[in-house]
């Protein structure tokens, strides 16, 4: 999010024969859409000059970032106007295409429920509508095998079930809707929930009384973001957040009170710090966790007694993170934390334990690290497992150690000490969830896995047998999707993924349980760029095996690289309506992202972050260059940060993208950071730089997309998206970039950038499962009206 004048070339001068500039539309050689008769909007300047470490210029949108100004939503009306008369010769496209999408979904869709105490709980969206209904039902009510066995794999619901939430009643009732935490009380008596109307993400927390069905009008606190329950049930603690949407303090509310006697617990000063706060697993402490982007501190309070206040179990140190579970008198601890003696050092997790007792000064012991070319990423805690995620080379892993540890050991050992079983996993896994889990007494652990060519699976693992069954797969009608090119086939077997050297602990109940892909109609293949310093740069690649031709068909670059957060590879149906025109999609881990951990997100945040971009580059250079993707057929996805990442990428090298679709991007960069009063900004910091810092502000500066515009080139047709009630990147943010590249690149090209806002949305964008089918055939659409294949 960033602004800067840029100079303009006099139109005038076009005539001149000496002139070979690209900035002129009769010296266009891009290919270009049709664009429609009027000419795309232009928005007032007004003379504005911002100055850092000596440094002066102008920036004249700045005056959309007020957002109480009339002219800005005049102006955004404008846009949308615009985009809709260059989008005109799409509609039929558009229908058709989400068409298909919608077709591919099943009617309706249920969850398979998920015991909890005495309760199945479930969730499952009616036919025709667009959001899920939160459902539970007595275990005990007895019915037939068959009507059982239907019932827990989704496949029918009870009579005597309970609804829980609508969230369609709510999306009636308010227009828009979004539900953010949802706590069902351990006494199963209270469901706590809280929910935005406006888009803007200031939730309201809800308490719904559930043997009444009853909602407490005692409590609508505004701005609560997380929320944990006392062990009686009798208190509800939650977090609120300030007037930068910062979590900052911890309340407790005595359930039948007022809001006046809600009690405080803790407060964090530290606006680079926000509050979260959850219960541990077998609910006997609820933990109060204070983090920066890179640091951490944890308090903990006794959820039996808590008025009894909280106690420091972590302190705070910088770049130090941890993660609290309780267990058997134990704390379960993931942390980074340096060891002494140079035993564990480095960015990535390992996991320790320390006695209750010992809390005021905690005793790190029983040091387990995880294995070489292993990375441990999370845990979850039962009455009779310990459950590890974990990370080999990029791929996710699972595994179940045994509790308590049958092994004494008074120093630091391996995972494979401790004889783990690995969890069987299709080979082509790239997404692994966890369901809700709440049962602290199972032995159970469902997981949702999923893959670009693999429907989401939902499967159990039996811990103690050491087995696991499919419970769901994600249902895909594929043969009627009538005039679409998508031909009739099934989902065959997928290989297993064996991570474990003993053959035995990786084995399947039986073949019939092996989950189900696409992969004999869709490649999906993992390759390593090379980037501009010699690092390798995961790059997943999908194509249709029957339609895709080498060098000839167009293709998608996705990439994020922000946050330490992966790019998200899970099945998207969706995205068949490209593969089965030939489409390429090619999802980008760079450097800043989650792929390789915490290293490989400090190698490309703040200083480093050049290094994302180059990343991004390298990739889509690879898939041209290998015969992926035809040359001039290129485009690119960067979603809130990685339109950041997609922004510079195209300022650097703007011949290489053919178009690209912005979506709620980060592009104002340096003049956010430069303005602490906004949301997250200083949050940000540690992602991207201080620029009160001259280093920071110069590296900021120099990738910031608002900043960086080419001057007079030949520039890809953009789609940009966002919204006005948009709490994380101010609307502003695209329109100032859409009106800069209109002012600084070549004329002609730039009447294919174009920008469409929501009214009513924000961040995370509007409507359900049939409204993202409506918002994903526009993109598509824009791509291949961007790519002249509106005629093919």
């Amino acid at each position: 999010m960033a602004h800067r004048l840029l100079v303009h070339l006099p139109h005038s001068h076009a005539r001149l024969p000496l002139i070979t500039s690209s900035f002129f539309s009769t010296r266009c050689l891009r290919p270009s859409a049709p664009f429609p008769p009027q000419p795309p909007p232009s928005p007032k300047k007004i003379p504005f000059t911002v100055s850092a470490h000596g440094r002066t210029w102008q920036d004249p949108y700045h005056w959309m970032s007020n957002t109480e100004d009339p002219h800005l939503l005049e102006h955004l009306n404008r846009e949308n106007s615009y985009t809709n008369a260059f989008m005109a010769d799409t509609l039929k496209l558009c229908s058709q295409l989400s068409t298909e999408m919608k077709t591919r979904l099943p009617p309706s869709i249920s969850t398979p429920p998920e015991r909890w105490g005495p309760w199945l709980y479930y969730q499952y969206i009616p036919e025709g509508k667009e959001y899920p209904v939160l459902c539970r039902k007595l275990e005990t009510e007895r019915s037939g095998w068959l009507k059982t066995f239907l019932f827990r794999h989704g496949m029918t619901r009870s009579k005597n079930e309970e609804v829980l939430l609508d969230w369609n009643e709510l999306a009636e009732r308010y227009g828009y809707v979004h539900v953010g935490t949802c706590r069902v009380s351990p006494d199963h008596n209270y469901l706590a929930y809280t929910v935005d109307t406006s888009g803007g993400e200031r939730f309201v927390l809800q308490v719904k009384d559930l043997r009444s069905g009853l909602n407490d009008p005692k409590v609508e606190v505004d701005g609560v973001v997380s929320l944990a329950w006392s062990r009686d049930a009798s208190s509800l603690f939650y977090t609120q957040s300030d007037e930068n949407h910062r979590p900052y303090r911890v309340l407790c509310r005595k359930l039948g009170y007022d809001l006046v006697n809600d009690l405080p617990v803790f407060t964090e000063s530290d606006s680079s710090f926000c509050v979260d706060i959850t219960s541990t697993k077998d609910g006997k402490f609820i933990t109060v966790n204070s983090n920066s982007r890179t640091s951490s501190e944890v308090y903990v309070i006794d959820s039996g007694n808590p008025m009894d206040g909280l106690q420091r179990l972590c302190e705070r140190t910088s770049g130090v993170q941890y993660f609290v579970e309780h267990h058997s008198g134990l704390f379960y601890i993931l942390t980074n934390a340096p060891l002494p003696d140079g035993k564990w050092f480095g960015d990535e997790y390992y996991l320790v334990r320390c006695r209750v007792e010992d809390i005021q000064s905690p005793k790190l012991q029983n040091i387990i690290l995880p294995d070489k070319d292993t990375r441990l990423c999370d845990m979850d805690i039962f009455n009779g497992h310990l459950v590890l995620f974990l990370n080999k080379k990029g791929l996710p892993m699972l595994c179940s150690l045994n509790l308590p540890f049958q092994i004494d050991f008074k120093d630091e050992v391996y995972l494979q000490d401790l004889k783990p079983w690995y969890f069987p996993m299709p080979s082509n896994t790239c997404s692994a969830i966890p369901g809700s889990n709440h049962d602290f007494l199972n032995a159970v652990y469902r997981v949702v896995l999923s893959s670009p060519v693999m429907p989401d699976v939902i499967v159990d693992y039996d811990m103690l047998r050491q087995t696991y069954s499919i419970v769901h797969q994600e249902e895909v009608n594929c043969d009627s999707v009538g005039q679409s090119r998508i031909p009739p086939f099934e989902l065959i077997n997928n290989k297993i993924q064996e991570p474990c050297n003993d053959k035995k602990e990786c084995a399947s109940d039986s073949d019939s349980q092996r989950w189900k892909d696409f992969s004999e109609v869709y490649c999906c293949q993992r390759e390593e760029v090379v980037s501009h310093d010699g690092v390798k740069v995961p790059l997943t690649i999908v194509y249709s095996r029957e339609f895709w031709q080498k060098g000839q068909r167009p293709g998608l670059l996705i990439g994020y690289g922000a946050y330490g957060e992966d790019v998200d590879k899970s099945w998207f149906s969706d995205r068949l309506s490209l593969l089965d025109r030939g489409w390429v999609v090619a999802f980008a881990d760079v450097r800043g992202g989650g792929g390789g951990g915490r290293s490989w997100h400090k190698s490309g945040s703040g200083l480093n972050k050049h290094n994302s971009i180059s990343d991004f580059v390298s990739c889509g250079n690879y898939l041209v260059n290998e015969g992926y993707v035809n040359r001039d057929q290129l485009g690119a996805i960067g979603w809130s940060a990685g339109g950041l990442l997609v922004g510079a990428a195209m300022n650097m090298h703007p011949q290489l993208f053919r178009a690209a679709i912005l979506k709620v991007p980060f592009l104002d960069v340096c003049n956010t950071l430069l303005d602490p009063s906004l949301p997250l900004t200083i949050l940000d910091y540690e992602e991207f730089g201080d620029p009160q810092i001259q280093s920071n502000f110069n590296s900021i500066f120099s990738f910031s997309p608002y900043d960086n515009i080419p001057q007079g080139c030949c520039f890809p047709s953009v789609m940009v998206t966002a919204a006005v009630n948009d709490s994380r990147v101010g609307v502003w943010e695209g329109a100032k970039w859409v009106a800069k590249v209109r002012d600084s690149t070549c004329s002609h090209c730039s009447r294919g950038v174009i920008m469409k806002t929501s009214m009513i949305g924000g961040h995370f964008g509007e409507g359900g499962r049939y409204a993202q089918c409506d918002e994903t055939a526009y993109e598509y659409a824009f791509f291949m009206k961007a790519f002249g294949m509106l005629n093919e």
